[in-house]
């Protein structure tokens, strides 16, 4: 009797193509290196933005770790917004949505505490190259070719911001004021969905200034009015800046709010 075919193997799940950790070899706790592991995987493309992650029990089998092990770094992931639990479905690559800007990234808020998103309007649209405080920032070389446009910002129908953004030219190769204007969504999903870099998490530097000529004229305020200056650096995956933001915020009637975690109370 001839012999049946065997029936064709079955795509090796992702997790399988991990390396078990030895224990005694990782050198830090060994949720750390699980989550080391999970974030280069991301970073490399294994589950880009929306997918699901293999199950836990998977994953822990992958890594030779505990189920409790696999999910502390499992938490940490989602509690960076890097990973979405949801109930029944698993575990997912968060995307950037309009709702992760607004709470995530965005902290500007009425000052009896009306959040919502802005309506932004783009200015204008520029390639320039970056000056020593530019490049400094960007961790680039002085002269680097760069995208650099300002937006203005109206919350409840009044101008409160102004947005210069100064992005690496290399890495949003193709980026226009077309595609700019057009977006469909928040900046940050423009980033993700078509130049493959996500904004995981930014870093901001915050001082009192001056309204000049150029924003008393775009806010609608006094020159010499007291504004609020925020600089910001939005950093991708290891720590790798991929925006400078310059911000100034017209806080007569709204506040700058920032919320902690946890994890940043503790710092």
């Amino acid at each position: 009797m001839p012999t049946a075919p065997a029936p064709a193997s079955s795509p090796r799940p992702a997790s399988l193509h991990f390396a078990a950790i030895a224990p005694e070899a990782a050198g830090m706790p060994l949720y750390r290196v699980v989550k080391r592991a999970l974030l280069q995987a991301i970073e490399g493309g294994t589950w880009a933005p929306g997918s699901t992650l293999p199950s836990e029990t998977e994953l822990a089998l992958a890594f030779g770790v505990s189920i409790g092990t696999l999910r502390k770094a499992v938490d940490e992931l989602s509690t960076e917004h890097i990973l979405v639990r949801r109930q029944g479905r698993g575990t997912f690559v968060a995307t950037h949505s309009p709702d992760r800007f607004l709470f995530q990234f965005f902290h500007v808020e009425r000052a009896d505490g009306l959040r919502e998103a802005p309506s932004v309007e783009l200015l204008s649209f520029d390639r320039v190259k970056l000056d020593d405080a530019q490049a400094e920032m960007l961790n680039l070389r002085a002269g680097h070719a760069a995208f650099q446009f300002e937006n203005r910002l109206a919350l409840q129908g009044r101008a409160v911001m102004l947005d210069r953004l100064t992005l690496p030219a290399g890495l949003f190769k193709g980026l226009t004021e077309k595609r700019l204007r057009e977006r469909p969504s928040t900046l940050y999903q423009l980033y993700q969905s078509e130049f493959g870099i996500t904004v995981v998490h930014a870093h901001e530097r915050a001082r009192a200034a001056a309204a000049d000529r150029h924003v008393s004229r775009l806010l609608g305020i006094a020159a010499g009015l007291p504004v609020m200056q925020v600089h910001r650096v939005a950093l991708t995956f290891g720590d790798k800046p991929v925006e400078h933001r310059e911000s100034i915020i017209n806080t007569a009637q709204h506040d700058y709010v920032s919320l902690l975690s946890r994890k940043d109370a503790a710092r």
